[in-house]
Order: structure tokens, then C-alpha cells, then sequence
């Protein structure tokens, strides 16, 4: 079950030697969805600036096809579980724990994701089974931190890297040559894809809500079949920490290979779009490269300046975050905070009135959870699963 230690952060933050580059990039990923994007909309309806309608559009997600800013934080998240693999499965293996102990740990890790990722979607009450949504986000990292890890486990570096090519391959040929019953093959609407039938199909309780419209059963963004391409996005985590952690390569070189690397994948997928739309929705494989490439250009650049140039203490701010990341994500079950942040700013809200009002409570809503953090980020209590 999930406990609290005085010494480590959550499951995927044991690294011996620490990254601090991977705290603070794991900060600045949840720092957008702990509220920082609710600044965003705050100011475009404040200022009623082009410019602010444009950065807060990409914190919404597309419909269907295409990428927006906010398609990158929950991939990211799940590269950088990849990421601290390595250092902290690895090291296990190192110290002569057996791949079976450590199997059944990853396993059991797994299954506490899926259960917490059930509390986010449905809360704690006792529901109908009709009335349940069972994907969710966590639940989708458990499962592709699973079989990543396992394939980490049981496979060589060159086997983790064809893996990762088989998933997304695979992956591709299914929708491309299947579909819903009624549909031509190839069908990658809503309605007529193979991984969204395949979900409505075998997955008890409700899909996600609304999609489209009112129709809650017709697919679900983290449905059960669109997992498969998700492991390899943990995968390319899993083969970036082992480069990071490679002792045979300077800093420097570990940085440009993760940069071209980067590159190379987002041109890919560039291509692969033309065939395979880039889709958050079905996490499409050319979904996976992009993000992918995404996820390495931040971490050669938080890497570079981070750990190898050494510019650790504007990370802080991120790094309280990071380095308590599920915590924060499940808090909002617990903890009322937007009346917490009303009863302590509701003044400051009042004193500035319309229009800025509504951002200055925007600003302080993410400064309360911070704040909560940072307290726990002093006592040196971090949520582990």
C-alpha cells in the first residue's frame, strides 16, 4: 500500500545517485496540471489577448487528431518512470536481488497504480460496477511501467530497443488492416477503430464521459488496448536511463545523444503522420515517437543544465514538486483546495476585483499546494508506492 518514508521519494525516484534533472523535469511536468493551467485560462479571460487564448488553447486537449502543448504531460510522466529504472530496478539487480523479486515488486506496483487510478476516477464510494470508469491515468502507468520493466528485466539492451519497435509496429498494422464491425479497415474515427472496439467490448463499467457528445461508451483516452503503444513510451524512458546511467560516455555525449535522438524521432513521426495521425486519443505510434522526441530534447536540456553545467538551485521550486508527484496528484480527493485557497486569498481575489482577481486566486491556488509540499519537502515525507 502506499506509505510515507523519511527518506525516499515515490517508486520511481530511487536513484542512488541522484538526477536532479529528473526531479525537476517531473516537477515542471505536474506543475501544469496541479493548476498552472488554470492561470493560463485565467489570463486569456482577463486580458482578452490573442497571445493568452493562444497559450491557453494548447492546455486543452484536441478533439481527436493533433498535438497540443498538454498531449506531452501524462507521455512525459511515463518516460520518466521509464527513466528512473535503471537506477532503481537496476541497482536492486546490482545488489543481488533476483528477477523474480524484483518482478513481483514491479507487479505489485502495477496493481497499487491501477487501484489509485481508480480512486482519482470515482472517488471512494461504493458504486454500481455499471457506473465505473476502470481506465485511467495511473492505471495506464501501471500497466506500460509493468511490462516495460519486465522486458527490462528479461531482455538485453538491443531486445528493449526491438521491443520498442515491435509495440508501436504492431500497433499500426492492427488498426491499419482492422476495425469496429461495419467499418472499412483502417478506420481511425471514434467510432470505427479497432483499439476503441476492442475497449467497449471486454471493459466492464463506463468508457470515458462525455465522448463525443453523450455518448459515454464509445471510447475511452486510456482505454486497455491503446496501453500496448504506451510500453514502448516507457521503453524509450528505460533505454534513456540507461544511457544516463552508462559510465563509459562523458555528460556531454549523453546529452547530444539524447538531443539527436530527439530530433530524429520527432521527424519521424512528422512522416508516419501523413499515414498514422498523430492522436493523443488512440496514443497513435506516431503519437509515441513525437512525444517521445519531445521527452528527450527536455531531458538533454534539464540534463545539460542541470547536471552537467550544474545549475541546481533555480530547480527547487520543481523539485519540491517532482519529488512528490503522485502525492499532489491524488490530493485533490483529500484536501478542498480551492476552499483552502479561498479561505487564505479570498481577500486578494476581492481586492483586485474583475478581471485580475480570478488570476491572482489562480496564482495563489498553485502557491497553497506548493506550499503544502514544501513542508512535506522539509520533513523529508514523500509519498512511495
Amino acid at each position: 500500500m502506499a506509505q510515507t518514508s523519511p527518506v525516499k521519494a515515490d517508486d520511481f525516484d530511487s536513484a542512488p545517485i541522484r538526477l536532479y534533472s529528473l526531479d525537476a523535469l517531473r516537477g515542471f511536468d505536474m506543475f501544469w496540471i496541479m493548476g498552472a493551467d488554470a492561470i493560463l485560462y485565467a489570463l486569456k479571460d482577463a486580458t482578452k489577448s490573442p497571445f493568452w487564448a493562444g497559450v491557453a488553447n494548447q492546455f486543452e486537449h484536441p478533439f481527436w487528431n493533433g498535438f497540443h502543448a498538454y498531449d506531452m504531460i501524462f507521455p512525459l510522466f511515463l518516460f520518466m518512470a521509464g527513466v528512473s529504472t535503471p537506477f532503481s530496478v537496476g541497482r536492486e539487480l546490482e545488489k543481488g536481488k533476483t528477477r523474480t523479486q524484483l518482478l513481483w515488486r514491479v507487479i505489485k506496483r502495477a496493481l497499487i497504480l491501477v487501484l489509485l487510478g481508480l480512486i482519482a476516477n470515482n472517488g471512494l464510494k461504493i458504486q454500481p460496477i455499471a457506473d465505473i470508469r476502470f481506465p485511467s491515468v495511473l492505471g495506464r502507468i501501471g500497466i506500460a511501467y509493468m511490462f516495460a520493466n519486465i522486458i527490462y528485466l528479461y531482455a538485453s539492451e538491443i531486445f528493449q530497443m526491438i521491443w520498442f519497435w515491435f509495440f508501436i509496429i504492431g500497433y499500426y498494422l492492427l488498426l491499419k488492416f482492422t476495425s469496429a464491425p461495419g467499418f472499412h479497415p483502417g478506420d481511425l474515427t471514434p467510432q470505427g477503430n479497432f483499439a476503441s472496439w476492442v475497449d467497449r467490448t471486454i471493459l466492464p463499467g463506463h468508457l470515458y464521459v462525455p465522448f463525443p457528445g453523450t455518448n459515454i461508451n464509445m471510447h475511452d483516452p486510456e482505454g486497455l488496448f491503446s496501453t500496448i503503444p504506451a510500453i514502448s513510451t516507457g521503453i524509450l524512458g528505460i533505454l534513456t536511463g540507461t544511457l544516463l546511467k552508462n559510465k563509459n560516455r562523458t555528460q556531454l555525449e549523453k546529452t547530444l545523444i539524447m538531443a539527436l535522438a530527439g530530433g530524429v524521432f520527432i521527424v519521424l513521426s512528422l512522416i508516419w503522420n501523413l499515414d498514422f495521425p498523430i492522436n493523443k486519443n488512440l496514443w497513435s505510434s506516431s503519437f509515441v515517437l513525437l512525444v517521445g522526441g519531445i521527452s528527450l530534447l527536455l531531458m538533454s536540456l534539464f540534463y545539460y543544465i542541470i547536471d552537467v553545467l550544474g545549475y541546481k538551485k533555480w530547480t527547487l521550486f520543481f523539485r519540491v514538486i517532482g519529488m512528490n508527484s503522485i502525492l499532489i496528484y491524488m490530493s485533490g480527493h483529500f484536501i478542498a483546495w480551492r476552499f483552502t485557497n479561498q479561505a487564505f486569498f479570498g481577500w486578494l481575489g476581492q481586492l483586485l476585483g474583475n478581471p485580475y482577481g480570478a488570476v491572482a486566486l489562480a496564482i495563489t491556488y498553485v502557491l497553497i499546494k506548493w506550499l503544502f509540499l514544501y513542508y512535506l519537502y522539509q520533513k523529508k515525507t514523500f509519498l512511495r508506492v
